[in-house]
């Protein structure tokens, strides 16, 4: 199983020179990929953004959204947004996309909410067919640059609900299971995901990504002040806190237990914005 790892850019203590920074270390270490959290409604540095400034200082790591909120995106902007990317980094983005939960985001985008699926379904259509080359329609021409990947960069799905893993079956080439630290959950998610990739007809093993919040060191309880500025007040936001991953041990069973599963890639996500606390899981991970 590989080990990629997130930037702090959620973080909104987090500095451009600190991204930048950790990106740089990312691409000299033994991390399979450099990931990108999403929000609109929180002081975060934009996830698309902030993997084209990684692209160019990085050569080697995969670079990759945990995941974006495609609905309240334009899907031809998107598109190229993304084809963009991956013609920077030569062909290193994985596109993780979800179709988003928070009701604010929606509003600031603004993008209508409650048909946010249905719009999913069109959007992915759409964006496959502009990275495959084609006209946008008969009026409309091609839509580039054309990916360094062809048909388009790796295309993940994240989600609970069973339309999601569903979708993410049928339309994509894997899976992104949430932090919640419980591997029997995510896989019987994955399993979901599985039977509907079998269902549409499509060949091959599904891949699956998983992730988690890490923090680590004397200052490790400092991770739990993000996630509370993060989460709202409530029963979710402490079982976020309870599910930091707080120590070595702690880190390397986590990682055991989801590997045991059949995880492809495992992603941790920093909850405190210092270069210590990449050395630290450099240390615990290498």
């Amino acid at each position: 199983m590989k080990i990629g790892i997130g930037l702090p850019a959620m973080i909104p203590s987090a500095t451009g020179s600190l991204i930048l920074e950790w990106a740089k270390k990312a691409d000299a270490s033994p991390f399979s990929s450099l990931a990108a959290l999403d929000r609109i409604v929180f002081p975060n540095h934009e996830a698309l953004t902030t993997l084209a400034a990684a692209a160019a200082v990085t050569n080697r790591i995969r670079l990759i959204t945990t995941v974006l909120i495609a609905t309240i995106r334009k899907p031809a902007i998107l598109a190229k947004q993304a084809a963009t990317i991956d013609v920077l980094s030569n062909g290193r983005l994985t596109l993780g996309l979800g179709v988003g939960s928070r009701d604010s985001d929606f509003t600031a985008a603004p993008a209508s909410y409650h048909d946010r699926g249905k719009r999913m379904d069109a959007q992915l259509d759409l964006m496959k067919k502009i990275w495959s080359g084609e006209a946008v329609s008969d009026e409309i021409g091609p839509v580039g640059p054309k990916p360094v990947q062809k048909g388009g960069p790796e295309l993940l799905l994240g989600g609970r609900a069973e339309a999601a893993l569903k979708r993410a079956g049928r339309a994509s080439d894997g899976y992104i299971g949430g932090g919640s630290g419980d591997p029997a959950a995510v896989q019987a998610a994955f399993e979901i995901v599985k039977s509907a990739r079998k269902e549409a007809g499509k060949s091959g093993e599904p891949r699956l990504v998983g992730t988690a919040y890490y923090a680590l060191g004397p200052d490790a309880s400092a991770g739990a002040d993000y996630i509370r500025q993060y989460y709202p007040a409530g029963p979710f936001g402490e079982s976020a806190i309870k599910a930091i991953l707080d120590t070595p041990e702690r880190i390397k069973d986590t990682i055991k237990a989801f590997e045991a599963i059949g995880m492809d890639e495992f992603i941790l996500w920093p909850t405190i914005s210092n270069l210590d606390q990449f050395d630290r899981l450099v240390d615990v991970v290498a």
